[in-house]
């Protein structure tokens, strides 16, 4: 009897982050891999900026050197504005009073294996091509413009089906990750994915040219810092993005409710809402717009598993939550991190149960729980966000949270304490932030049942 091998070891579906740092992480270590991407790269892609865990996984796959060959700005912090002739909150808790407008440096945390104290901003174009190319360097076969049709998980390995021009082709592997991003794959194929009944986020964007962003910066050192700017706009805000030295990305985030209410266009709907923050609006019309305009719905969704015989999600494909404290790629490549060492496990034991899988999956669902958790609560009251950046006892505890350090603890004392303070101002209609909650309600800090 003539026994047959697998084409590969491992098939993977999509070429962004997520597919080709696993590509990366997986070729290095000497296994057969493929990436099948249904695009042509360089493409636009949204999620331009980076968080410091990112390092880590840069520096496992040897890709610091081209980050800095690329030139992409370095990121050292992050801003939140609001409107300065708004009325400054007068309420004192604790001593403290929170601030209208805060930033905060990565540097004043030192994060275990990340020795650098900046991150990336990157045109998602440049910086995809480049991680998709550097695992076909280390060894993994990349099949682009290439759309999977289905997967077959049969009795024995799985067979990746697609279309070369007009002819069906299949390859087999011994197991199949998913890395298709927001088109989640597997999860649509298998009728895995729930969507997330809290979150219903909307965002529209483009690219604007000559921009100023001197007009927010408080110190030169925050030019290139990500900006989020509140708009009095129940649960919805702006991010402003360095792309380069002239050219930064902006949109508008809110719920799909307001857009879906509004009889005006898209462009008519993101000029209102800038508009909302007036400073924003007469910066932002001096600039010159070099891309259409673009949205994306349809943000927050987990999967019933992340793992399965045979399979596992990674990135955007298993869960996306919000774009608020720019998480996808990094958890995108963090999550290969994890995975790749499980597969590496099965692929030596030639054990591909769900259970060979546990310990990612584990990990991951900590991970986005705890960004979960931090995000609902930031949407529910602003304000106190900022009161906890701006307070000593919390700050570095919130600045690991965005570094994207969320996968070690079950809950983060911080968040404990954030949702304590938002229900006590839930249960008290005379509080001073009362009037400031946002739509979300506390009931909502967990995942969908799923």
């Amino acid at each position: 009897m003539v026994i047959t091998k697998p084409d590969f070891d491992v098939a993977i579906i999509g070429g962004g982050p997520a597919g080709s740092s696993m590509a990366a992480y997986l070729a290095k270590a000497g296994v057969s891999c493929v990436v099948f991407e249904r695009e042509l790269f360089p493409r636009p892609h949204v999620g331009e900026s980076l968080v410091p865990s990112s390092t880590r996984v840069f520096r496992d796959l040897d890709f610091l050197p081209k980050m800095e060959e690329a030139k992409f700005p370095h990121k050292y912090g992050a801003v939140w504005t609001t409107d300065d002739k708004k009325v400054p909150y007068v309420h004192d808790l604790e001593g403290l009073a929170p601030d209208c407008n805060v930033d905060i440096r990565f540097d004043e945390r030192q994060q275990a294996g990340v020795d650098k104290n900046h991150t990336y901003h990157v045109d998602r174009g440049k910086f995809d091509l480049m991680l998709l190319q550097h695992a076909n360097k280390l060894g993994a076969t990349v099949y682009d413009g290439i759309k999977v049709s289905a997967v077959d998980f049969g009795p024995k390995e799985p067979l990746v089906r697609f279309n070369m021009g007009p002819k069906e082709m299949n390859v087999s592997a011994r197991m199949v990750v998913d890395a298709s991003g927001r088109n989640t794959f597997l999860g649509n194929q298998m009728k895995l994915k729930v969507q997330d009944t809290v979150f219903d986020q909307y965002a529209i964007h483009s690219w604007f040219d000559g921009y100023d962003r001197k007009v927010f910066a408080k110190r030169d050192v925050n030019l290139d810092y990500i900006y989020i700017h509140f708009l009095p706009i129940s649960n919805t805000w702006i991010w402003q993005i360095p792309i380069s030295d002239d050219v930064t990305s902006i949109g508008v985030v809110t719920q799909k409710k307001n857009f879906a209410k509004s009889k005006e266009d898209r462009e008519k709907f993101f000029w209102s809402s800038v508009g909302t923050r007036p400073m924003i609006e007469e910066t932002l019309r001096k600039a010159n717009r070099i891309r259409p305009f673009k949205d994306e719905g349809d943000y927050s969704y987990a999967m019933k598993q992340l793992c399965g015989d045979r399979f596992l999600m990674v990135g955007d494909a298993g869960r996306f939550v919000d774009p608020i404290f720019s998480t996808g790629v990094s958890i995108a490549l963090n999550s290969s991190r994890f995975a790749h060492k499980d597969i590496l496990s099965a692929l030596e034991k030639n054990e591909f149960s769900r259970q060979s899988f546990a310990t990612y999956e584990d990990t991951l669902r900590r991970g986005t729980k705890n960004w979960y958790d931090f995000i609902t609560v930031y949407y529910r009251l602003n304000v106190l966000f900022t009161y906890f950046i701006n307070d000593p006892r919390y700050r570095l505890d919130v600045l690991k949270l965005l570094q994207g350090d969320v996968y070690d603890d079950a809950t983060p004392p911080v968040l404990e304490k954030m949702r304590k303070m938002v229900t006590e101002v839930e249960q008290n209609e005379k509080h001073p932030w009362h009037k400031l909650l946002g739509d979300l309600t506390a009931n909502a800090f967990t995942q969908p049942s799923a």
